[in-house]
């Protein structure tokens, strides 16, 4: 009996199958520890199996049992009840084994192809929800910033997180730069996973800059109205990507776009399509 430590189960399979100079169907194995691939490269776990083989197929003679195995394998009535239970327990012994192999196998790969594929381990917009809500909860957990209250609600294609706690203001930065930057994170490996965008509100931060910038932009709309083309001031950080969105919502048949000045200021500039104003 071995224990056999491997990246993937598969590969932990097959190096069993080496070490004893066997089949897969010949191998007697125990899975200790399923493999895993942490998150963001964290609590990474690899594959333990205790491994051995059947000592009489294992050790035996070719030349002397392998024929005796093979006359009594060719008898073509299969329905004999008594005289060969012993050849049919042996065939029931080894189909459960090849069968739990393959449910393993299949498994194992589901569980590596799900992020990708979203396959039916997560057959419901709240399961899905608490999976990354623990996850986030799992990176919180190791950050330096004490994040006490973690929800994320899952609703059509988009991961709305809520997060708060005492270092909430830490966490946003000065001018919401670790705010953008935690976005950033966040939306890279879940619209990566699971194919969704995200709304990140840390403390009624993202409410509170939607509404201001809500105030901000009346004149430009108004402008917009009258003139048929309109532009903001320079805005800084998540503000300018706030600004974009409320301007297309309302001028859904313009050209709206954010724009970088030659001191590096973004703005967001509004317009006919056939007519880009800088």
């Amino acid at each position: 009996m071995k224990k056999i430590e491997a990246p993937t189960l598969e590969e932990a399979y097959r190096i069993a199958c080496d070490a004893f100079g066997c089949s897969m169907t010949e191998l007697k194995y125990e899975i200790v520890q399923y493999p895993s691939r942490g998150f963001l490269g964290l609590f990474a776990k690899p594959a333990v199996i205790v491994a051995s083989t059947e000592q009489p197929r294992a050790e035996s003679c070719p030349d002397t049992e392998v024929p005796a195995v093979e006359e009594s394998r060719p008898q073509p009535e299969p329905k004999i009840a008594e005289p060969e239970a012993p050849s049919a327990a042996a065939a029931e012994k080894v189909q459960p084994k090849s069968g739990s192999h393959e449910e393993i196998i299949e498994r194992f790969f589901d569980e590596e192809k799900r992020p990708e594929t979203e396959t039916d381990a997560v057959t419901d917009e709240s399961a899905l929800a608490r999976e990354i809500e623990e996850k986030i909860r799992q990176l919180m957990e190791v950050s330096c910033f004490d994040i006490d209250v973690v929800e994320v609600d899952v609703i059509d294609d988009t991961a709305y997180i809520f997060l708060d706690g005492e270092d909430a203001a830490l966490i946003i930065g000065k001018e919401g730069y670790r705010y953008n930057a935690l976005s950033y994170l966040l939306f890279n490996w879940i619209h990566g996973s699971y194919r969704l965008f995200i709304k990140l509100e840390i403390a009624q931060f993202l409410s509170s800059q939607q509404e201001m910038i809500r105030h901000y932009i009346q004149p430009v709309i108004e402008h917009v109205r009258q003139e048929g083309w309109g532009r903001t001031r320079p805005l800084d950080g998540i503000l300018v990507q706030i600004a974009l969105e409320q301007l297309r919502e309302e001028f859904p048949d313009k050209y709206v776009a954010i724009k970088r000045q030659r001191d590096g200021g973004r703005y967001v500039l509004i317009n006919e399509f056939n007519n880009r104003r800088r």
